[in-house]
């Protein structure tokens, strides 16, 4: 009885929440609706199928947003119009989850569902290159310390990857990349670039003295054609890639898995990305990959509860899960038990 009111209540507090777009009661969802990233997309499209087929609700609806464009969308608001599930490849921020607070979304549950590296990767027709973090700050900053020496920064002047290390082949810097919008490019942003600035004498010393400069320094990507942002379809990528060989491609491990037959990934500080590097922490750019849910729509939405408990088993997320043959790094067991238990009793986020 007391759960069939407070099921009565939560409906009600979203239909009240549609009222004023004109909906009703009776335009309410028979499906999760979910949005966000690109890298996370293929896992929660493989639980989604898994969980229309193996229960008795409808196979959720899943759009490839980028994690910042999914945040948005699902921080609008409560209600049926509003997303309940965004797919995240990093951690919401506290300035998002203040936003969802500001449009009513107060309780939001955190679900960690795995490990991520990011690659940088080629076609296997292109020899592979080893880099380090400071190659890559210096092949794709806007800015970079002036390389005739001198305490300032100066508009990139490299064009090839000879240029940035003798070592590396001499042929054009060109990379592909996910825009601004992508937890992808955020990720890339903090390990690979900020990782690179702070090898770089000029720009490490910047992080205490002119924190802001320092910031503009390691976190902005050149705009004169090197770098080209290729959008949200990790999959257009990995083709443009194919078509050109001397061409890089910035994405997530499991784009680089299911494509091992036409792509490689490249060394990263001596390392090479794969599911043992990514799971013990040694390849320098992994990440860990998450959803959040609306705990409001839980008991109003059908499915959420039930669609959590898919994602967090081990048969989807364990180490021989469904989501590992798609390139999921898996939780160590003890977290995983953790995450299911958080996940079960919908233990909503505290950031501050």
């Amino acid at each position: 009885m007391l759960n069939l009111k407070k099921t009565t209540l939560l409906a009600a507090a979203v239909t009240m929440a549609l009222g004023s777009t004109g909906a009703t009661a009776q335009t309410a969802r028979d499906y999760i609706y979910i949005v966000g990233s690109s890298t996370v997309f293929p896992f929660a499209t493989a639980v989604a199928e898994q969980f229309g087929k193996a229960t008795k609700f409808k196979t959720p609806k899943i759009e490839s947003t980028g994690s910042g464009g999914g945040i948005k969308l699902f921080c609008d608001g409560i209600g049926v119009q509003h997303p309940d599930v965004v797919n995240s490849s990093r951690r919401i921020k506290q300035s998002e989850v203040d936003t969802c607070a500001k449009n009513g979304v107060t309780d939001i549950v955190e679900v960690k569902i795995g490990f991520d590296g990011i690659v940088l990767a080629s076609s296997k027709k292109s020899p592979p290159m080893k880099l380090s973090l400071k190659d890559i700050y210096l092949a794709l900053a806007k800015d970079v310390p002036d390389p005739k020496g001198g305490s300032r920064l100066v508009p990139n002047p490299y064009l090839t990857w000879k240029d940035v290390n003798p070592g590396l082949p001499d042929k054009k810097i060109e990379v592909l990349g996910p825009p601004p919008t992508s937890g992808t490019r955020d990720a890339f942003v903090e390990l690979a670039m900020e990782g690179g600035c702070k090898k770089v004498p000029y720009t490490h010393d910047l992080e205490k003295a002119d924190p802001k400069a320092f910031k503009a320094a390691c976190f902005t990507v050149r705009e004169d054609g090197a770098f080209i942002e290729a959008g949200e379809n990790d999959n257009l990528i990995v083709q443009k890639l194919e078509a050109n060989p001397n061409a890089y491609g910035i994405f997530g491990y499991s784009y680089l898995e299911q494509n091992m037959d036409r792509l490689e990934g490249e060394f990263v500080e001596g390392v090479v990305p794969e599911f043992e590097t990514i799971s013990s922490g040694k390849y320098p750019l992994s990440r860990m990959l998450y959803i959040y849910v609306k705990k409001t729509h839980a008991d109003v939405i059908p499915g959420i509860r039930e669609y959590l408990t898919e994602f967090t088993s081990d048969k989807a997320s364990g180490p021989e899960g469904y989501l590992a043959d798609k390139g999921l790094i898996p939780l160590p067991e003890k977290d995983r038990k953790q995450v299911r238990d958080d996940a079960k009793a919908l233990k909503t986020l505290a950031l501050q």
